[in-house]
């Protein structure tokens, strides 16, 4: 048996969630701003996959999916030339599309949050999610999506 993991952190709480409503956007049932209010209103404090903490950065969730539905086509367009080669959108898993886009959304359009630690926290929900390579393959495009988009950063 394994030790029991550290719980998240609010910020990682908050990512956590926000892939699970990209998520449910993407199944195309509701718009990003009645998840995040369903996701703030209801499902606060509720536990399990559908849930969110109730002591989730709340700012930051709102703005990862706000964030990453109002530039879709342009994170899609980037994770996309971070794919490796036999590697096209399409052929991705929707729950794992939904990480990289938060990360990805992160990566571009959050200079406050350090490439690496994007990254990491991409990585650890996709841990959460799966056990097999989904994990690397996250951790694969959205290092290359920082190395496009945050060089100076990632040198610095």
């Amino acid at each position: 048996m394994s030790t029991q993991p550290k719980p998240p952190s609010r910020r990682q709480a908050a990512r956590l969630a926000a892939v699970q409503a990209l998520y449910q956007w993407q199944e195309g049932q509701d718009e990003p701003g009645d998840i995040v209010a369903q996701f703030l209103n209801v499902r606060a404090g509720e536990a399990g996959e559908g849930g969110m903490r109730r002591d989730a950065d709340k700012p930051l969730f709102k703005d990862v999916v706000e964030g990453t539905a109002s530039h879709k086509d342009e994170l899609e367009k980037t994770v996309s030339s971070a794919l490796a080669e036999n590697w096209t959108w399409g052929r991705i898993d929707r729950l794992v599309r939904a990480i990289l886009l938060a990360g990805a959304y992160e990566l571009v359009h959050r200079r406050d949050v350090p490439p690496k630690v994007a990254i990491n926290e991409y990585v650890e929900i996709a841990h959460a999610f799966y056990d097999q390579g989904e994990a690397t393959f996250v951790n694969s495009v959205l290092d290359r999506v920082a190395r496009q988009e945050r060089a100076a950063d990632l040198a610095g």
